[in-house]
């Protein structure tokens, strides 16, 4: 059987924390798949559009050796989709003591839901773990360089949007 591996997010942006999460997800599972969550709960700066672009280039930029590594996009539950796309686990990042509340709540919801698809947690290389993406937008927004925490194409398309919208 196929280990299919649902790596959910809103990434916005996506950060080279969230890449690192998916490289040595694709080590652990047969298929990983990026999925972006469009939450209507959040107001994004990126358009869906534009994030989904942003993942694809990234996973070109940093993940071309990997070929078990693809997006998508999902609206609604994530435990259905992971249903839907016949994932055995879905991977979560834990930066800090901090996220694991919401994310051992979630994890243990998803387990009544869906007990066949397991919750995996991985801890990002500790270069990453002060990283989300609200310190990348913040940084971004005051014209700080933010390239050495997420790819160049999402550096860059930042900067592009801030000049835009501010200037």
């Amino acid at each position: 059987m196929k280990r299919i591996a649902i790596y959910p997010g809103t990434f916005d942006p996506i950060t080279n924390g969230h890449l690192d999460i998916i490289r040595r997800s694709s080590e652990l599972f047969d298929e990983v798949i990026v999925a972006l969550a469009r939450n209507s709960q959040k107001t994004p700066l990126l358009s869906e559009a534009e994030r989904q672009g942003l993942i694809e280039a990234a996973l070109i930029e940093s993940c071309s050796d990997r070929t078990n590594i693809r997006s998508d996009a999902f609206q609604g539950l994530l435990i259905d989709y992971a249903r839907m796309m016949g994932a055995t686990a879905v991977v979560r990042g834990l930066r800090a003591l901090s996220d694991f509340e919401y994310e051992f709540q979630m994890a243990l919801m998803n387990r009544k839901l869906a007990p066949e698809v397991t919750t995996v947690f991985l801890m990002p290389h500790e270069q990453y773990t002060y990283l989300n993406s609200t310190i990348i937008r913040e940084l971004a927004h005051h014209g700080k360089d933010v390239s050495d925490f997420v790819p160049k194409v999402v550096a860059d398309a930042l900067k592009k949007k801030f000049e835009v919208k501010y200037h």
